[in-house]
């Protein structure tokens, strides 16, 4: 009888660092050992860097997405009897991205069923969970059973990660995260998508930006993201479709947390959305739809829309509030239960012109400024500080037309976040083109 292999972990991180393919079954090893820590921090850390260096094959990461998945819990919803298709979408992160607020909603009064699992801000971008905890009483850490009847009788919940949903990956991003080694794309793909794939859905859908608020500013950096994990996603078993959105402008109107949380009530009660917004939630929703078979491609919009204007999706979020345990009279009542700080202050372009083009990073960092995002994890958010009315790329600039309002504590903290949105901006004296939110969609025929 063969006697089974024993690996080592520094000749796995040799082969890596030589260039070579590593086998399922290595890949395995390193995995088991990060998360039983019988892999060391400084190994981990020099796997990752080899493999920032040395990438790693398609067939590597879906070995190592399917091992980092398997590291703890996968929801099972098979047994829950939920009569409908599991599907949820992720964002690579943005300046007020608050499409999944709206989105868990929209597909649940259109009959999908969305366990959504959301993340926390991290640097300049603005986390949903954050968002979340703004409004008073709601539950992001809710029982595996209060998760289920939740989306057994609503159909969408929100909620964090869990201790046990693929608990390799926090290990390993920890300590990527310190090595400088986070922008690797097959260790974002691989952590991407554990944590999804390990949700139990039946199909995915990636919005992938791309732009000055974007985690992957250059747009072939986008490409290529979105190309990996629509491989392997696919390639693991899961339907999975990518759609790149522009992040070279704030997505809406705010940016902040209960600030968003606002303007997701707003969208979804019909009142004036954002065009930009709207396309590209309309846009995400529809692919979901799709690859569930809930709809087809000249139905789904539709659905989408009439979700929003029946105001059922209005209906399935204030259920899902409330449902976990946030105040049932939110939609109404919303400036008692999301108050804003107290200095409200405008802010104009110097001169007059055009809004010609806006660092949309340094937007979430003027929020961030304002107490609404950490600088580190230990630190206390505001909820009630952010921006407002922020202005898209051709608004019209001068005396009559401020470019955001700030909320903030103080009026020197207003000053401050008033000169960097200054900052953030170049007048034109013409508007320029329009550029559609949406810019390209990937599907695994398109590989």
């Amino acid at each position: 009888m063969t006697k089974p292999v024993k690996f080592i972990p520094q000749e796995i991180i040799r082969r890596k660092r030589d260039g070579k393919v590593l086998s399922d079954a290595e890949i395995q090893f390193i995995v088991r050992g990060i998360t039983d820590d019988s892999v060391s921090e400084g190994q981990i850390a020099a796997f990752a860097m080899a493999v920032f260096f040395q990438g790693m094959t398609m067939d590597e990461r879906v070995h190592l997405t399917r091992a980092m998945v398997h590291s703890g819990h996968v929801m099972d919803w098979s047994s829950a009897d939920l009569g409908r298709p599991v599907v949820d979408k992720h964002s690579t992160g943005g300046v007020g991205d608050k499409v999944s607020l709206m989105l868990a909603p929209i597909i649940a009064a259109c009959g999908g069923a969305v366990p959504m699992i959301s993340g926390r801000g991290l640097g300049h971008t603005g986390g949903t969970l954050d968002k979340l905890d703004s409004v008073p009483g709601y539950n992001t850490s809710p029982s595996p059973d209060l998760l289920t009847k939740t989306i057994q009788k609503i159909g969408c919940a929100i909620i964090g990660q869990t201790a046990d949903l693929a608990p390799a990956d926090k290990r390993f991003y920890a300590t990527r995260d310190v090595t400088a080694t986070v922008e690797s794309i097959p260790l974002i793909t691989a952590s991407i998508l554990s944590k999804k794939l390990a949700a139990g859905l039946d199909a995915l859908v990636m919005d992938v930006k791309f732009g000055s608020g974007a985690f992957k500013e250059d747009y072939e950096d986008a490409v290529e993201l979105s190309r990996s994990i629509v491989t392997v996603a696919n390639g693991y078993g899961m339907p999975t479709t990518a759609l790149l959105t522009d992040m070279n402008e704030v997505l809406g109107k705010t940016a902040g947390n209960a600030i968003e949380v606002r303007e997701t009530i707003d969208f979804l009660m019909g009142r004036k959305p954002d065009p930009r917004l709207t396309d590209v939630v309309i846009a995400l929703c529809s692919e979901m739809l799709i690859l569930t078979g809930l709809a087809d491609k000249e139905t789904a919009p539709h659905a989408v829309q009439g979700a929003l204007t029946s105001g059922t999706a209005a209906e399935k979020f204030a259920q899902m509030i409330a449902a976990l345990g946030g105040p049932r009279d939110l939609m109404t009542d919303t400036d008692r239960h999301l108050p804003l700080a107290p200095v409200v202050r405008d802010v104009f372009a110097p001169s007059r012109g055009y809004l010609g083009s806006l660092n949309v990073r340094e937007i979430g960092v003027a929020v961030l400024d304002l107490g609404g995002g950490r600088h580190k994890a230990s630190d206390k958010i505001d909820y009630g500080v952010g921006l407002s009315n922020i202005a898209g790329l051709g608004t019209k600039t001068g005396p009559r037309h401020p470019i955001a309002r700030i909320y903030a504590r103080s009026d020197e903290a207003a000053d401050r976040a008033e000169q960097r949105v200054l900052q953030a901006i170049t007048i034109a004296e013409e508007a320029p083109p329009k550029q559609p939110p949406v810019r390209q969609k990937m599907t695994k025929e398109d590989i």
